[in-house]
C-alpha cells in the first residue's frame, strides 16, 4: 500500500510541503551568488514515464520551501511536462529552467544499426536560456521523435548544432558520452567530445557537470571530469539527479522500475538505481556533498540568473481562413450562415433571423469568425469525401449558427437550446466545437488539415494513462511478489469509482474503513517494512 500510493497520489510529505512558506533566495536576483544557495538542474518528474516518480508539485513544493529561487525540469527525451511544471514553479515563487535529458545518437541520428557492443545513444542535459532556447528544444525535441527514435527519441550532434542557440548544455550523467570516455579511460577522447559540445552551444553556455550518488563509478570519474574542466576552461556544475522527491520514496521508485520492467523486486537481473540519494537535497546538503568544488554549486544559481523564460498563454493564435475574393470573415460567416438557414428551415422566419443576428454578433465582437469558418470547412471537406461526421455534441448544439453551418445536427430553437451555454459576452473562453470523423478515414481530415493550413501549423495531442489506485495496489502486490488474491482483495474494499475514475488513494483511505484497518493492521503481512 505504501508503494501504490505513491504511485496513485503525492506523498504525504509532498502534500504538507504546500502549507509551508515560500522561503527564496535573494542571491541570484541581486547577483550574489557565491557561498550559500544551489537550484537543482536535473531532475525527472512523472513525465520520465515509469522512471520518474516525482510529481511536479511536490518537487516544486519541496525546493520552495528549501528556498531556492528556482528549479529544472529535465524529462528524458520528452518536455510533457514542461507547461505544467512552468506554472506551478512561478505559482510558488520560484524561476522554472524548462530542459529535457536528451538522447545524443553516437553518429547520425538516422542510423539504426549500430556495431556490435556499441550504444544506441548517450545522454545530454539541455536547459533553456530564453524563448528561442525554448522553441529550439521543441525542435529537438520533435526531430528526435519523427527522425532519430530507435528504442528512444535520439538527436545527433549536427541537429544540436542547427538548434543551439538558447540552450545551455550539461554534459550528463554516466550514461553521458564525456563520462563514458572516462569510465574507459580515454581521456583525450573525453576532452574531445567536451570541446565538440563547447563549440556546439558557444563560449559560456557548456558546463562539466558533477553527481555524487555514492556510487563507486560516478566518484571514480569525479577527478576526472573536474581536471578535464580546470584544463580546458570549461565551468562545472553539480547535480543531483533527480527521480523522487523525498528520502522516503526511494522504495516506491524502485517499485515504479519493477513495473516498467515487468519484473518482481526480488528479480537479481532486473534494472535497480544503485543508491537512494536521487531525491531533491537541500542547498546545505548539496554543498557539503561538493565542498571540495564550490564553485560547481555557484554555477548552479549563475545559470538560474542566465535563463530569461516565460512564457505566455493569453493570446489566441487560431489559424488563418481566406474567405473568397478577399471578403471580410464577418461578411463571409453572414453569407453562409444564410444560406444554411434557408436549407434547414426553409422559411427563414424574424424569430430565425433574430437568433442569427445574435449569435453572429457576439461571434464577430469575440472575434471568432475564423475559428467557426475552419470548423465549417473541415466538416465540408469530410461530407463532400463521403466521410462520415457525427451530429455534433456538447454546448455547441445550442447554436443556431453551427446547425445552419451543418456543425451540428440538432435544431436548438426546437429544443429550446441556450447560446450562452456554448459562447458569452461575458466570459472570453474559445469556443469548444468537437468534431467526429469517421476513424477508417480519419487520416484524410488530418491530411487535408495539413495542406489546407501548413503542415507546420497542425499537432496532434497526447494523452498519458496514469496508475490508478487500485491499479498501484495490484502492480505493486505482484512486483512486491504477493498472490494476486492480496490485490484483489484489497482492491474490493476500496470506494466505487466516481464518474468512472478511481479516487486517489489517500481519499480511498479516508473514505474505506476497511481500506484503513489493513493499511493501519496488516502492516507485516502486506511487507510494508519491505517496500
Amino acid at each position: 500500500l505504501v508503494a501504490a500510493r505513491s504511485l496513485s497520489c503525492p506523498s504525504r510529505e509532498s502534500q504538507a510541503c504546500d502549507s509551508r512558506p515560500v522561503v527564496r533566495d535573494r542571491s541570484v536576483v541581486e547577483g550574489n551568488v557565491s557561498g550559500s544557495g544551489f537550484v537543482h538542474l536535473h531532475n525527472h518528474s512523472e513525465f520520465s514515464l515509469l522512471d520518474g516518480a516525482a510529481r511536479i508539485d511536490g518537487m516544486v513544493a519541496r525546493a520552495a520551501s528549501f528556498g531556492m529561487p528556482a528549479l529544472a525540469l529535465t524529462d528524458h527525451g520528452s518536455m510533457f511536462g514542461a507547461l505544467q511544471f512552468h506554472d506551478a514553479a512561478w505559482a510558488a515563487g520560484i524561476k522554472p529552467i524548462i530542459g529535457v535529458e536528451a538522447y545524443v545518437a553516437p553518429g547520425s541520428r538516422f542510423d539504426r544499426t549500430p556495431g556490435e557492443g556499441e550504444e544506441r545513444y548517450r545522454h545530454l542535459t539541455l536547459l533553456a536560456k530564453d524563448e528561442t532556447g525554448y522553441r529550439n528544444l521543441l525542435r529537438l525535441v520533435t526531430a528526435a521523435h519523427l527522425e532519430g527514435f530507435y528504442t528512444r527519441p535520439r538527436v545527433d550532434k549536427d541537429l544540436l548544432a542547427q538548434h543551439a542557440e538558447g540552450i545551455i548544455g550539461l554534459s550528463g550523467c554516466l550514461a553521458s558520452e564525456v563520462a563514458r570516455h572516462l569510465q574507459q579511460g580515454q581521456e583525450r577522447l573525453a576532452a574531445e567530445a567536451a570541446g565538440t559540445f563547447a563549440d556546439i552551444f558557444g563560449p559560456g553556455n557548456f558546463y562539466v557537470e558533477l553527481q555524487d550518488h555514492g556510487i563507486p563509478d560516478q566518484r571514480a570519474i569525479l577527478p576526472g571530469l573536474i581536471g578535464l574542466a580546470r584544463s580546458s576552461g570549461l565551468p562545472l556544475v553539480a547535480t543531483n539527479d533527480l527521480h523522487y522527491t523525498e528520502p522516503g520514496d526511494a522504495g516506491p521508485h524502485d517499485v515504479l522500475l519493477c513495473i516498467q520492467q515487468g519484473k518482481q523486486r526480488a528479480d537479481a537481473q532486473r534494472l535497480r538505481f544503485d543508491t537512494e540519494e536521487f531525491y531533491l537535497k537541500s542547498p546545505e546538503a548539496m554543498r557539503a556533498l561538493f565542498a571540495e568544488t564550490p564553485d560547481a554549486c555557484d554555477a548552479t544559481l549563475a545559470i538560474a540568473e542566465m535563463v530569461d523564460l516565460r512564457l505566455s498563454f493569453g493570446a489566441l493564435h487560431l489559424p488563418r481562413f481566406d474567405a473568397p475574393g478577399g471578403q471580410p470573415l464577418e461578411s463571409y460567416l453572414r453569407d453562409l450562415v444564410l444560406a444554411g438557414a434557408r436549407e434547414r428551415y426553409g422559411e427563414v422566419t424574424s424569430a430565425i433571423a433574430e437568433r442569427i443576428d445574435h449569435e453572429l454578433g457576439v461571434i464577430a465582437a469575440m472575434g471568432f469568425a475564423g475559428y467557426f469558418l475552419v470548423v465549417w470547412d473541415l466538416i465540408r471537406f469530410a461530407r463532400e469525401s463521403g466521410i462520415r461526421v457525427g451530429p455534433g455534441r456538447g454546448s455547441a448544439a445550442g447554436s443556431v449558427v453551427s446547425y445552419c453551418l451543418r456543425i451540428t445536427d440538432l435544431d436548438p430553437l426546437r429544443y429550446g437550446l441556450i447560446f450562452e451555454r456554448f459562447l458569452n459576452p461575458e466570459r472570453k473562453q474559445m469556443p469548444d466545437i468537437d468534431m467526429d470523423f469517421d476513424e477508417r478515414r480519419r487520416d484524410e481530415v488530418i491530411r487535408y488539415v495539413a495542406d489546407r493550413y501548413g503542415s507546420d501549423h497542425v499537432a496532434q495531442i497526447v494523452t498519458f494513462q496514469t496508475i490508478k489506485g487500485k491499479q498501484g495496489i495490484r502492480d505493486s502486490a505482484r512486483v512486491l511478489g504477493f498472490p494476486a488474491s492480496m490485490g484483489d482483495r484489497l482492491c474490493k474494499m476500496y470506494p466505487p469509482a466516481v464518474l468512472g475514475r478511481d479516487m486517489p488513494l489517500a481519499d480511498a483511505l479516508e473514505k474505506s474503513p476497511e481500506l484503513r484497518r489493513a493499511y493501519d493492521t496488516e502492516a507485516e503481512e502486506i511487507g510494508r517494512a519491505h517496500v
